[in-house]
């Protein structure tokens, strides 16, 4: 398969794959996800592959899905397929989606996400599914979404934060950088951004010398605990309900102001209140008037 909007290499017994929509912050379109799903199975399947490294291209690992407004062409008086019209169309393509992703769940040789810069919405989407995530310490991590389009079609907080940061960080849409992701357990490790390549580069270089059925059978019991306690079950949850949270008042606004303002107007209508729109992990959350820390800006997050 050719790839437009991936770059994916082998060697030394890795395989990367970079998400290559640098213009678009790499943007998740249907294609991108579609050709990550094709990639990482074709990774799993190549016998010189000991472990993945998943990382973006350009300022930042993912921005999310993409949102670009798109003309579709009209439909054809005899197309039978959903119109997206219906709760259940929503849902189904909800769940489509995360059929893409979750080979990153399903896989048997473990991945590496490599984030840096952004990784927001439909980034953490991706990078929780992941098995192990290693951040450059300046890294912004959340789920802006939340505040008024609908709720996160994935959800691996949970299992990595518990449920008070999960809900600490899903009920406001604030941002937590790589170092406090790392302090919370959301990320494994953050790093300066600088060493952020070698520090997972060295990583796989000790997957590599391992054989790859044990990599499997050490990833798939860990993953098969995490199922145990409901990790498939509410994966699949998650997509029903960001579709049941697609009803809201607020995502018809956001909506709304989309079709009529434009992208750019509804996200600054979405987060404007929110000020810095960060959280801290073991510091005083003090702001002034604007929603901004009275301290200046979060530290290694400016």
């Amino acid at each position: 398969m050719d790839y437009e909007t991936i770059i994916c290499e082998v060697e030394r017994g890795r395989a990367r794959i970079t998400l290559n929509r640098p213009e678009k912050l790499n943007a998740l379109s249907p294609q991108l996800q579609e050709e990550l799903n094709h990639a990482l199975w074709a990774a799993d399947d190549d016998t010189r592959v000991h472990a993945v490294i998943l990382r973006g291209a350009g300022r930042a690992f993912s921005a999310g899905y993409d949102l670009t407004p798109r003309n579709p062409e009209p439909r054809a008086p005899d197309d039978a397929t959903r119109d997206g019209g219906s709760f259940d169309d929503d849902a189904w393509r909800m769940e489509w989606s995360q059929r893409l992703r979750m080979a990153l769940f399903d896989m048997h040789k473990p991945v590496v996400a490599q984030i840096h810069g952004y990784c927001v919405a439909g980034g953490t989407d991706v990078a929780l599914l992941c098995d192990m995530i290693i951040a450059a310490e300046d890294t912004l991590i959340g789920f802006p979404p939340a505040r008024a389009q609908g709720a996160l079609p994935n959800n691996m907080w949970l299992y990595n934060v518990g449920p008070q940061w999960a809900k600490r960080l899903m009920l406001t849409g604030d941002f937590v950088s790589g170092a406090d992701a790392a302090a919370i357990g959301l990320v494994m490790k953050a790093v300066p951004a600088a060493l952020l390549e070698a520090e997972v580069e060295g990583l796989v270089d000790r997957m590599a010398m391992i054989d790859t059925e044990l990599l499997a059978a050490n990833k798939r019991v860990i993953n098969l605990g995490l199922e145990l306690m409901g990790a498939r079950t509410l994966q699949r949850l998650a997509a029903e309900n960001d579709a049941r949270a697609h009803l809201a008042p607020s995502a018809r606004e956001f909506g709304l102001r989309s079709r009529e303002e434009g992208l750019r107007a509804a996200l600054q209508w979405r987060d404007a209140k929110f000020g810095d729109q960060r959280a801290r992990v073991g510091r005083p959350e003090i702001r002034d008037e604007r929603g901004f820390f009275r301290d200046g800006p979060e530290d290694g997050a400016r």
